[in-house]
């Protein structure tokens, strides 16, 4: 029997049974939907937490203030004061560093003739936009003069602008804080929130120098971005980061060090990690109902070869072979799986379109997960209509014709 015939016998005997089919059909619909509406979200935050994280920059070490000692009593991170202007110029010249940024931060409210804005106030150089990515939309940032000159200027992140100035350009503009009157250069790009969702673009950033010896009187930085070439090259100057601040600070190797190291690049890998492992879960817990799909299938089909096998003993009687019989009966399994996933892909796609329309969350759909979903329940009709076929084969003609 050649296959065009086969297919032909098949499609009559599901049309026959049409209802039955369609119901049959819809588990393998709603297996294929949710797996790709599932995975489609996944990807989508798998991509959102890459974002943030790229734009914090994932090549990027940042050292922070450790913990000191008083009379054998820690008194907890960020309180030691030893990490100056000299640490920063130090590691840049360390192999594998592209630019260094030391930084300190304060808060302060903003005035501006009849408004006011509580905020953080970073001091940082020049090498520090660049390092964090961030990006000037309007005006210019801060350069190597103000720092020298510790100048009273600053650059305004998006939301201090909006709340500052609505939507009138601040470029040029006067703000006091802490009784220091600051001409703003520029407003910065908007970043958004941070991946653990503090506003990044609630800050005014000034010069290193005018913060530390106008709004706070220190001397003292608190912390350190350094850039280096790549993620693989972070983690060698990570560990040259830290023999060269121990030997700075005179801190023997058995004892506390006064200063805590971040790799910016094993939170990347983390962050991602998690996200991938959250994708294959939800595509996982999705593809359950695609089993279930498979097992309603392979009930249909054996009910069908109950109801048919007088109509397998007249074929076999004519001459029809056991792997045609084999083969009717699969190929009905699979065209009722196809189908299924055929419909399946168009429901799921436009489900994950509409999900990313109408709501929040990030949707990102894939071709892989399409391809995936779709062959994986041509392979759940396979799987599950290979017994009801090789059932219907193994049938006896004579026993078959006396069915009643």
């Amino acid at each position: 029997m050649s296959w065009l015939s086969a297919i032909q016998l098949a499609l009559n005997a599901l049309w026959r049974s049409r209802t039955r089919a369609s119901l049959t059909t819809l588990g393998v619909v709603i297996g294929v939907a949710s797996v790709i509406a599932m995975v489609s979200v996944g990807a989508g935050a798998q991509q959102r937490i890459a974002a943030q994280l790229e734009s914090m920059g994932t090549n990027s070490l940042v050292v922070r203030p450790g913990s000191v000692t008083r009379g054998g009593v820690r008194t907890g991170a960020g309180t030691s004061t030893r990490l100056s202007r000299d640490d920063a110029e130090a590691i840049a010249d360390l192999p594998g560093v592209i630019a260094v940024a030391p930084s300190i931060r304060t808060s302060a409210q903003i005035r501006y003739r009849g408004t006011n804005w509580g905020t953080a106030v970073e001091g940082v150089t020049p090498a520090y936009a660049r390092i964090r990515n961030w990006t000037v939309l309007e005006g210019e940032f801060l350069t190597d003069q103000h720092v020298s000159a510790a100048a009273h200027v600053c650059v305004l992140g998006q939301t201090v602008a909006h709340e500052l100035f609505g939507i009138a350009s601040p470029v040029g503009e006067t703000i006091l804080m802490k009784g220091v009157a600051c001409r703003i250069l520029g407003v910065l790009q908007e970043k958004g929130a941070s991946a653990w969702g503090s506003d990044q673009d609630d800050i005014v950033f000034m010069p290193l120098t005018t913060v530390q010896r106008k709004l706070m009187g220190v001397t003292h930085i608190q912390r350190i971005e350094v850039e280096t070439a790549s993620r693989e090259a972070s983690f060698r100057v990570m560990k040259e980061l830290k023999r060269l601040l121990r030997k700075r600070h005179r801190i023997p190797e058995d004892q506390p060090k006064d200063f805590r190291l971040y790799n910016r690049a094993e939170l990347a890998q983390t962050s991602e990690e998690s996200a991938r492992v959250f994708t294959w879960l939800l595509g996982s817990i999705a593809s359950v109902s695609l089993l279930v799909g498979g097992i309603g299938i392979m009930n249909i089909m054996l009910v069908s070869v109950t109801e048919r096998t007088h109509e397998i003993g007249i074929r076999m009687a004519l001459g029809a072979r056991r792997r045609d019989i084999l083969w009717q009966f699969l190929l009905e399994a699979i065209l009722l799986s196809g189908a299924g996933g055929i419909i399946g892909v168009i429901i799921g796609v436009g489900g994950a379109v509409a999900l990313a329309k109408f709501s929040q969350f990030p949707v990102s759909i894939t071709p892989w997960s399409i391809v995936v979903a779709f062959l994986f329940a041509a392979l759940v009709g396979i799987f599950f209509g290979l017994h009801p076929a090789r059932k219907a084969s193994n049938l006896q003609p004579i026993e078959a014709l006396r069915y009643e």
